[in-house]
C-alpha cells in the first residue's frame, strides 16, 4: 500500500508559473504555448536530458521577451500541466485509481527511522516500510540575515501563488516604475523578463561573476546577459544588497549596495534560493549543504529516500 499526506492536495505545476505574472494577449499566449512545446522537445531529443531542460527554460524567457511590442495588460489563464503524467490531471481521485491513499488535513509532525514511524500531529501513528521525504524547502529571505529594511513594503520573495498575486498588485499599482531584482538565477531572470514585459524599468543585482553561474560558462550567460540589456534591462554584479530605505507608507524606497551604489526602487524581488525542509528527520541523517545527504541511487539511507 501506498501513503501520501500532505495538508493539501499535492501540488500540480502551472505551465510556466512565472508566467502568472505576464502581461497577456493572443499573441504572446501563442508564444507560451510554443515555447512549452519546445521545452519538452528539447528534453525528448537530447542526450543531455538536464541540461537541455534547464536551458530550455531559459529559451523560454528569451522567446518571450523577443516580443515585448505585443504586450497588452491581461492576465493568463489558469491552465496547468501535470509533471511527468503525460498532460493528466492529478486529481485526488488520480490517487485513488492507482492504488494511492491520500490522506489530506494530516501535518507529519514526528519522523521515528529506526522504529519506522510517523506521529501526525493530531497523535495518529503510522508505521512504514520505505519512507519517501519530500517535504521541499522555504524561501531565502534577507530578513534572516537581518538586512536593514528587509521587512519593507513591496519587497517580494516568489513561492506560492498568493506571492505572485501580491506582486501581480505592485506591478499594477507601480506602473512604469522602477524595480531591483535581488539575484541571478532562475527566478531573478524570469522575474526580470515579466517586470520588463510589465513596462517596469529593472535592475538586477547579483554577487557572481555571471549568471546562472553553476549551469552556465562565461560564454553563455554572456549571451543572455547581453540579450538583457539590449532589452533594456541594466544588469550590476559583483556585489549584494545590504539595505532598504522606506517611504512614509512604509514602502522600499531604495536599495543599498555593498559597493556603496543606491539604487531607486518601487518593487524589490528577490530570488536568493531556497531551504530544504529537513526539520522532521533532523539528527537522525547525515545532513550536507542544508540537505540530506544521499547517493545517486539514493541508497544511503534505507529508512528515509
Amino acid at each position: 500500500m501506498y501513503r501520501m499526506f500532505a495538508q493539501v492536495a499535492p501540488y500540480e505545476r502551472p505551465a510556466l508559473s512565472k508566467a502568472y505574472l505576464f502581461p497577456e494577449c493572443k499573441f504572446v499566449m501563442l508564444l507560451c504555448l510554443l515555447s512549452i512545446l519546445g521545452f519538452f522537445i528539447s528534453v525528448e531529443f537530447s542526450i543531455k536530458i538536464k541540461i537541455s531542460a534547464c536551458l530550455a527554460r531559459l529559451l523560454n524567457i528569451f522567446t518571450l521577451m523577443s516580443q515585448l511590442d505585443f504586450a497588452a495588460p491581461a492576465r493568463l489563464p489558469g491552465f496547468h500541466v501535470c509533471v511527468g503524467s503525460g498532460g493528466e490531471r492529478l486529481l485526488p481521485e488520480w490517487y485513488t485509481e492507482k492504488g494511492i491513499e491520500l490522506i489530506l488535513s494530516t501535518e507529519i509532525v514526528k519522523v521515528d527511522l529506526a522504529a519506522k514511524s510517523l506521529i501526525s500531529a493530531g497523535g495518529e501513528t503510522f508505521s512504514y516500510q520505505i519512507l519517501i521525504v519530500a517535504t521541499g524547502s522555504t524561501v531565502i529571505r534577507l530578513t534572516d540575515f537581518g538586512v536593514e529594511g528587509a521587512d519593507a513594503k513591496n519587497i517580494f520573495y516568489l513561492r506560492e501563488v498568493d506571492d505572485a498575486d501580491k506582486l501581480y498588485e505592485a506591478i499594477k499599482a507601480k506602473k512604469n516604475g522602477k524595480a531591483v531584482v535581488v539575484g541571478g538565477g532562475y527566478i531573478g531572470l524570469e522575474l526580470s523578463a515579466v517586470l520588463k514585459l510589465n513596462n517596469i524599468d529593472v535592475t538586477m543585482v547579483y554577487p557572481e561573476p555571471w549568471c546562472m553561474p553553476r549551469l552556465f560558462t562565461a560564454g553563455i550567460a554572456e549571451f543572455y546577459e547581453e540579450y538583457y540589456k539590449n532589452k533594456g534591462v541594466n544588469i550590476i554584479k559583483g556585489t549584494v544588497a545590504v539595505g532598504f530605505t522606506s517611504n512614509s507608507d512604509g514602502e522600499v524606497k531604495e536599495v543599498k549596495l555593498k559597493d556603496g551604489r543606491v539604487l531607486e526602487a518601487d518593487i524589490v524581488v528577490v530570488g536568493v534560493g531556497g531551504r530544504p525542509q529537513t526539520a522532521l528527520v533532523k539528527g537522525q541523517v547525515e545532513e550536507e549543504k542544508g540537505g540530506i545527504k544521499v547517493s545517486d541511487t539514493i541508497s544511503d539511507y534505507p529508512e528515509a529516500c
